[in-house]
């Protein structure tokens, strides 16, 4: 990436990704971001949560303009393929370029929001850039529950404008997100002995694009933990199925790619199996082939497992994870082509103790239908008798279309490009609106280079976007 332009901002996006930085184990990044300030001769602060604020003058002739607050988070989500060697707490991503992108080798590419941050740093460490003062926000731990933002102290910023620097499409300028909440299951079980004259099998769903639990969920994508229980299920509909155990998805705000299941059946039934399965990828491949062409279904003979899930929950199991809904509840009719309302069966895993783990995640830009999708997916589990728990979930971003600071992004984008971008709201969740709840008077926008596959071991960031963002960005900033 050393022959990139601009070469202080790849620089600076190498340099993150060397540093191990999993969402709630950022150490190393803020140590970082803190030398940097020093090393920049800047006022930077940091606070208990160890959101870093480095602060930079205005330069000369912007003395009189409002301060600027540019943020972006710090932590990064760790997916890989299941082949892959990798370490997310000490390797350093291996980065390549393709053509016009910069992917990674086998896992997730930390452009979400490493590219961010990178842009802020550049800015920072510039001698030549035009702009008023700033203000630049680090926060922690955004993937997995917002934790930075939640706990932004409320004199911590003195800036009224925000430039949220976290979006992830080409030419777009995004004014308002969806609020989201968590809902977590814990099934207990009974363990019972292998029974006679059985056998053993396991499924195993791999090749899925996955993808952002909220940016992705409208494009139809396959959810592992979806296909896996749908075969058990029929299965278990046409014989005496016995369930060893079910493994799939890792995180909350990611569309699972990967499951893989242990069960058996009775010896008789061994030929059936195959053929049942066979009719079962190919409806698959007629349905979701066409956005899911790398998919890979397995059914693999067993050992037969010394104990297996009662099966009282067992059946209980599979009804529940059919039952439970996943992707696009309701589509915006004010905003065409925005998703509205969204839940994601996000993962399923075995415990210690005999338990079993359900994560989902429900999102809406409508905060009553946030409630009300998370108390479907309540229902469905209530049914039962699992203990249900929910997050704290975080509100959405109201778009306001009247904004100050988005007319000067609209205008300076016409005068780069001769064109003007799209005005957008997000499926996905941002900071903004924990922002507002506690600095209501912010105006605010959200900006961000080309990006694919994020959350997932396939994301890609375009180069020239990139560079069209940094330019976008820096013409905000001079006017």
């Amino acid at each position: 990436m050393k022959s990139l332009e601009p070469s202080a901002l790849w620089g600076f996006f190498h340099e993150i990704n060397q540093i191990a930085r999993p969402s709630k184990k950022e150490e190393r990044i803020i140590a970082f971001l803190k030398e940097f300030g020093k090393k920049q001769n800047l006022i930077s602060k940091t606070d208990k949560a160890g959101n870093v604020l480095i602060c930079k003058p205005a330069t000369q002739g912007f003395e009189n303009r409002n301060t600027i607050i540019l943020q972006a988070h710090i932590d990064m989500v760790c997916e890989k393929n299941s082949d892959v060697d990798f370490n997310f707490e000490t390797d350093a991503i291996q980065t390549y370029i393709d053509g016009d992108w910069v992917k990674a080798k086998g896992t997730t590419l930390g452009a979400d929001n490493g590219i961010g941050m990178s842009m802020m740093l550049a800015i920072l460490a510039s001698k030549d850039l035009k702009h008023p003062a700033l203000e630049c926000l680090f926060t922690v731990d955004e993937e997995t529950g917002l934790t930075g933002a939640f706990a932004l102290e409320d004199n911590f910023l003195t800036g009224k404008v925000l430039i949220n620097l976290d979006s992830e499409d080409d030419g777009e300028v995004f004014v308002g997100c969806a609020g989201g909440i968590d809902t977590t299951v814990i099934l207990n079980y009974e363990i019972e002995k292998a029974p006679e004259n059985y056998f053993a099998f396991s499924i195993s769903v791999k090749g899925l694009t996955g993808g952002h639990s909220g940016d992705d969920i409208e494009k139809g994508r396959g959810n592992a933990n979806k296909i896996a229980n749908r075969f058990l299920w029929t299965l278990n509909k046409k014989t005496d199925l016995r369930l060893h155990s079910f493994n799939g998805g890792n995180l909350r705000n990611a569309i699972p790619r990967e499951a893989l299941a242990v069960a058996s059946v009775p010896w008789s039934e061994k030929e059936n199996i195959r053929i049942l399965f066979n009719h079962f990828v190919n409806d698959l491949e007629i349905e979701i082939a066409d956005v899911e062409p790398k998919m890979k279904l397995e059914l693999e003979s067993e050992a037969l497992p010394a104990t297996f899930i009662d099966k009282n929950t067992s059946d209980t199991l599979l009804n529940s994870l059919y039952a439970c809904p996943h992707g696009v509840m309701a589509m915006s009719r004010d905003m065409p082509g925005l998703v509205e309302t969204s839940t994601n069966l996000a993962s399923v895993k075995m415990q210690e103790e005999n338990s079993i783990l359900i994560t989902t995640s429900q999102r809406s830009s409508v905060e009553s239908s946030k409630f009300d999708i998370m108390q479907q997916v309540e229902a469905v589990f209530a049914l039962t008798g699992a203990a249900i728990t929910h997050g704290d979930g975080y509100p959405g971003w109201k778009p306001n279309l009247k904004s100050d600071i988005l007319k000067i992004a609209l205008e300076s984008y016409k005068k780069l490009y001769s064109e003007e971008p799209k005005i957008r709201a997000i499926h996905a969740g941002l900071e903004c609106g924990l922002f507002l709840e506690k600095y209501p008077y912010l105006d605010m926008i959200s900006i961000g280079p080309q990006m694919y596959g994020v959350h997932s071991p396939d994301e890609r960031l375009s180069i020239s976007s990139t560079q069209k963002c940094w330019k976008w960005l820096v013409e905000i900033l001079k006017n």
